[in-house]
């Protein structure tokens, strides 16, 4: 085989291109395939926006999304079964730990927040934040949703 025939081999085999019956091994979702979902009521204070949500697959437990705050927007007091990664994107916010201080986050940030913490994190007051986020489903759950964080609570970031 040439070069260049091997090669595009190589690329068409990494890009998830198979042999009839046979289920692909990378798969990639376009840009803007999935339209951006507004985050509940329930679940964030303030107009959250979550774009290109992910879900792990077979044995693959991973999920998460990209999640934009507009700023003073926040999720609810939460916690994950696994744990959750937060890697800062853009903008300025905050995340705190239930009874411990409000601590800042700004892009290049990477914040683990260990299983059954109970925790928040949105954006500052006057700048809006986004992160991406990565949880490990557990029995079907990924989180566990609770109270929302209350204005008092909230300004004491500031």
């Amino acid at each position: 085989m040439n070069p260049i025939a091997a090669s595009a081999l190589t690329l068409s085999l990494l890009a998830g291109e198979t042999q009839a019956n046979e289920s692909p091994r990378v798969i990639v979702t376009p840009n803007g395939s999935q339209p951006s979902a507004q985050g509940p009521a329930d679940w964030f204070t303030g107009t959250v926006r979550v774009d290109a949500p992910f879900k792990g697959s077979d044995a693959a437990r991973v999920s998460g999304a990209t999640v934009t705050f507009e700023p003073g927007a926040r999720t609810a007091w939460h916690t994950h079964p696994l744990g959750q990664t937060l890697i800062v994107t853009v903008g300025s916010g905050f995340v705190q730990e239930w009874g411990q201080p409000v601590r800042q986050i700004r892009p290049g940030d990477t914040v683990w927040i260990a299983p059954q913490v109970k925790h928040w994190h949105g954006a500052a007051p006057t700048t809006a934040m986004t992160h991406i986020a990565i949880a490990e489903v557990l029995d079907g759950e990924v989180v566990e949703w609770m109270e929302q964080v209350s204005a008092e609570q909230y300004l004491r970031s500031e």
